[in-house]
């Protein structure tokens, strides 16, 4: 049997730290590794939209598994920080317009932007749920820097074909496409589903 590979999924001080958590979630029920990165900046967010601390999460995620295991920003020696250890993808999840903005410049100042790197020098799936509107010229040009390396913008915008009926919902649907787009083989509920009519 061959042994899964890991996820990294990284959350910044962008709005819809849900996301992240959510991500979290459903790797660990599928029963995949996760190495987390999480910046200051998000430290100070997810408490503030989720009503508890990353600290509190992470005591959750691991109550009963050890799937997750977080790593520290300042950790260069980890062994995700080497192309020699190789993982599913990578997912920044939101990913604000400043560390959009580095891993495009190929800024390497700390773990997640050096984890950054190497999966888009290694061709592995890198994924940014860009999280900022308007967006102005500088971000639209580091995006398609980001595109023109290999990475993936997906902007988390809802789809409402599906009919939700919560947040939770909005929230669980772009988890499910995102999770799909990184190699994860999931049902998703909320996928498009036309009918037979005749239009």
């Amino acid at each position: 049997m061959v042994e899964s590979k890991p996820f990294i999924i990284a959350i910044t001080g962008a709005s819809g730290s849900l996301y992240g958590i959510r991500m979290i979630q459903e790797l660990i029920k599928h029963n995949r590794t996760v190495y987390t990165l999480i910046t200051d900046s998000a430290k100070q967010v997810i408490p503030f939209e989720t009503g508890k601390s990353w600290e509190q999460w992470y005591s959750e995620f691991n109550q009963n598994n050890e799937y997750v295991q977080d790593i520290p920003l300042n950790n260069i020696y980890h062994k995700i920080a080497s192309g020699s250890y190789s993982t599913e993808a990578m997912i920044i999840s939101p990913c604000s317009m400043g560390t959009l903005g580095r891993i495009a410049s190929g800024i390497s100042s700390n773990l997640l932007e050096r984890a950054a790197d190497v999966t888009l020098k290694e061709k592995r799936s890198l994924i940014l749920m860009a999280r900022e509107t308007p967006l102005n010229r500088i971000h639209i040009q580091n995006m398609l820097t980001i595109n023109e390396a290999g990475g993936i913008i997906f902007p988390p915008t809802p789809a409402f074909y599906a009919k939700p009926q919560t947040i939770e919902e909005l929230v669980q649907a772009t988890v499910c496409r995102v999770l799909q787009l990184a190699g994860l083989e999931i049902n998703n509920p909320y996928s498009w589903q036309p009918d037979e009519r005749e239009w």
